[in-house]
């Protein structure tokens, strides 16, 4: 348990461990609040309350209950939501909408999250010595480059200190505020709810707008949820409870206390925070906690497009595997230099921790928001609660969403609107693949035979037989896969033994051995076979179908040969999608990755046969 935690700490924890960086800074520096007494003490008692309503009451102890056989994350709630309201076609329809808009989102605060984190580490060198500006962008930039150069090695090696670095980090945190509140213990009374609400009351205007940057205070709990299948619960929630949210909240008051007793330090309070022979130290263990942070972000970008994959909303791409003991450790080159190439264009072009913290917000609200909506149809559809019951559980949650979305959404203007053109680039791809699939799989069951009156016909007058084992990969069960129809055409030969074999992936994480396989007997020596993976399962195909054994079904690798069908889409005027929708489907279906590797098929026991498909 104090394993798990610690390295709970270093993974979950490391983005919302670095929002004291810039949280309380933007929410003066750009929230248009005068430096007043009644003002810090009412951001600060508004921080406190967004920490414990926000994070530790929805996150920690609602959300967290809301799992998918264990694992946890928007993907995760998804498929639960979808699988709860499968006898409702038109909200299920509506709920996955939702749902992969969420996730399109989630790139946009990939890119963000690196950018303004390293970003505002570095920028503490100004603090130190002014003179260092100019190279403040520069620095990330280099910073940020070897991060994302190593990640074709994976993070095992490395990975292990994670959790020390952050843990020491939280420490230092906590350290810092302390000192401040010592020399003014007075302003812990920020904690009491009241200071927040009255100076909403008092400064409406001025509250709704500071909004926007008080959540910042809270970003990275959508960790807390996505990594709960590497973790579990009790960890996540003792990493949290133990020493995150104690420290966060020392250092917040902390920064209060000093702002409090010196308001030109304003511009950078947690830097100021420090005694001058610190600074430098602080600044490097500063960017090892936002690089540490930056990795979780990549990490997870990885694992949700492999996911979003295998449900069938992206092209696949290629997938390296960086442990030979951690399946879950992966490495997509092409999201790694898209994402890193979106954050270099963040980084030169706002320039600052301050000015990306515009554009931070309005991702990290609509998450929030659509989590929440997710979590009403799986608390009322899947585990039967009450009406009443579910909008009191997620309504109150709701509400503050709201009024944390509506108040960043004023800074779409400001550079709000770069992530979300990053979210709605990815949503628009992932419909028009999910789109485009449909129309193809529809064209290509309007001209097919059936597998089992054509397998009849053929061994009325059976072709030369030759030894081995055909395996024809088929999109749709039951129906004749083009590769056979070609091998007849131009081989005239059938191998003694035939597997037709449809991949189904599933709206649920992993799929046990006993789930994995359905055969039927077709007779001839002729099978179909019904491979089933969950979105978490790695698809081998190859090692899937050696459980075939105990069902009569006997494979020599050796012997086995695997034929694709390989379409070419031809993009149609009329009917089906808009044209430019189509010709974007088509680029991405030429452009995506072979299905053998993505299936783990031998490359050298391979045959793939063309055929041109319009749409």
């Amino acid at each position: 348990m104090a394993a798990l935690t610690l390295a709970a700490i270093g993974i979950v924890y490391g983005d919302i461990g670095t929002s004291p960086l810039y949280a309380l800074k933007e929410v003066f520096n750009h929230g248009h609040l005068p430096l007043t007494p009644e003002s810090i003490y009412g951001i600060l008692s508004m921080m406190f309350w967004t920490l414990t309503i926000v994070v530790s009451l929805k996150y920690v102890t609602l959300i967290l209950r809301a799992d998918n056989n264990g694992e946890g994350g928007l993907i995760a709630m998804l498929a639960l939501a979808s699988r709860a309201v499968a006898d409702q076609p038109a909200l299920r329809k509506r709920l996955l909408a939702l749902g992969i808009f969420g996730t399109a989102i989630f790139f946009g605060d990939g890119v963000i999250t690196p950018a303004i984190s390293v970003l505002s580490a570095v920028e503490g060198m100004e603090v130190a010595a002014p003179a260092l500006e100019r190279f403040v962008v520069p620095i990330t930039l280099v910073v940020l480059t070897a991060l994302f150069m190593v990640q074709k090695h994976g993070t095992s090696g490395i990975g292990k200190f994670f959790g020390p670095i952050t843990a020491l980090w939280f420490l230092v945190l906590a350290l810092l505020g302390i000192v401040h509140i010592v020399k003014n213990p007075a302003v812990l009374a920020a904690m009491n709810p009241l200071y927040g609400l009255r100076f909403a009351f008092e400064h409406p205007g001025m509250a709704f707008v500071a909004l926007g940057s008080v959540i910042l205070c809270a970003t990275g709990a959508e960790a807390l949820y996505a990594d709960m299948g590497h973790f579990g619960k009790k960890p996540i929630r003792l990493a949290w409870f133990s020493l995150v949210m104690p420290a966060l909240a020392l250092n917040y008051f902390g920064q209060g206390a000093m702002l409090l007793a010196h308001p030109e330090n304003v511009t950078n309070p947690f830097f100021e925070m420090a005694p001058h022979w610190a600074l430098y130290p602080l600044v490097g263990l500063a960017t090892c906690a936002t690089v540490i942070a930056s990795q979780a972000l990549i990490t997870a970008a990885f694992s949700v497009t492999k996911q979003v994959i295998q449900l069938g909303y992206l092209p696949r791409l290629r997938i390296l595997h960086t442990s030979e003991k951690e399946t879950g450790q992966i490495y997509i080159p092409f999201v790694n230099w898209v994402l890193y190439g979106c954050i270099v264009l963040a980084v030169v072009f706002f320039g600052s921790s301050g000015k990306l913290a515009a554009a931070y917000g309005i991702t990290v609200t609509l998450d929030m928001f659509i989590t929440t909506v997710m979590t009403f149809f799986v608390i009322r559809y899947a585990w039967k609660l009450s009406l009443p019951v579910c909008l009191a559980a997620t309504g109150f949650f709701l509400v503050i969403d709201l009024l944390f979305l509506s108040a960043n959404v004023i800074k779409i203007v400001d550079g709000g609107w770069f992530p979300l053109l990053i979210g709605v680039v990815m949503f628009t791809l992932m419909m028009t693949w999910r789109d485009g699939r449909h129309l193809l799989s529809e064209r290509l069951r309007s001209d097919a035979i059936e597998l089992r009156p054509f397998l009849d016909a053929v061994f009325c007058s059976p072709p030369l037989r030759v030894e081995g084992t055909a395996v024809f990969l088929n999109a749709d069960a039951g129906t004749t896969p083009n590769a056979l129809l070609h091998n007849l055409k131009h081989n005239k030969v059938l191998h003694q033994q035939n597997l037709f074999v449809t991949v189904r992936s599933h709206e649920v994480p992993y799929i046990s051995d006993a789930e994995r396989v359905e055969v039927e007997d077709l007779g001839n020596n002729c099978w179909q076979v019904m491979l089933h993976f969950g979105f978490k399962n790695e698809p081998d195909v190859p090692e899937a179908l050696k459980l075939l054994q105990p069902k009569g079904v006997q494979l020599d690798d050796m012997q086995t040969s695997y034929f694709l069908s390989r379409d070419i889409v031809i993009p149609t005027i009329g009917g089906g999608m808009l044209p430019w929708r189509e010709k974007l489907f088509a680029g991405m279906h030429r452009n995506a990755a072979g299905v053998a590797d993505f299936l783990n098929l031998p490359t050298n026991r391979v045959v793939e046969l063309g055929s041109k498909v319009e749409i």
